[in-house]
């Protein structure tokens, strides 16, 4: 990569516009850059929730890849027509969750976010995922994207709920149920 970044502010921006990958500029509110900028937003919370981990916490590698995948992802949408995210990926993140969901118990409420500050987090991140994923949708409308970082977003939504889920569960915490209004 070399020393691509010997100057963090360039001014270029200041009218409203950044450069993507291609050279090409757009308008900073562009639905690409909401979708870069919602990925990278989703990435921060995952370093967020890792912070709050040990760091030999059994999950810590496969969110790492997680966030490498997100970067990637970024990148992709940063260079129109480029692909970084391969049906690879997809596969391997549906492992792991069919792993991860194998000893919860199947699920007889809806869950609300909470029981401890990791899982909060975790929650948040399935937010913002499924932002991410919608913003990918909208901005396909009018330039193609990869589907396939679509459907990443839409499985990586699905491994931090049951991720979130199995924080809420450590350390003698639970997960914190919805309850119907007559029964609060």
């Amino acid at each position: 990569m070399g020393h691509r970044l010997s100057k963090i502010y360039t001014r270029t921006g200041d009218d409203g516009t950044t450069g993507l990958g291609d050279g090409s500029r757009i308008d900073k509110d562009h639905n690409r850059m909401e979708s870069i900028g919602t990925v990278d937003e989703l990435n921060s919370f995952l370093g967020l929730l890792m912070a709050e981990l040990p760091s030999d916490d059994a999950y810590m590698p496969l969110l790492a890849r997680i966030q490498h995948d997100l970067f990637d992802l970024g990148g992709e949408l940063a260079v129109p027509g480029y692909t970084m995210i391969s049906a690879e990926r997809i596969g391997e993140l549906e492992s792991s969750l069919d792993t991860l969901n194998e000893d919860l118990p199947p699920l007889k409420n809806f869950i609300l976010p909470g029981g401890n500050k990791p899982a909060a987090l975790c929650h948040i991140a399935r937010s913002v995922c499924r932002r991410a994923e919608r913003c990918l949708v909208a901005l396909n409308k009018t330039d193609e994207v990869n589907a396939t970082g679509r459907q990443y977003l839409n499985r990586l939504s699905d491994f931090l709920f049951v991720m979130a889920r199995l924080l809420a569960r450590r350390n003698g915490s639970q997960e914190v149920l919805w309850l119907q209004a007559d029964k609060r």
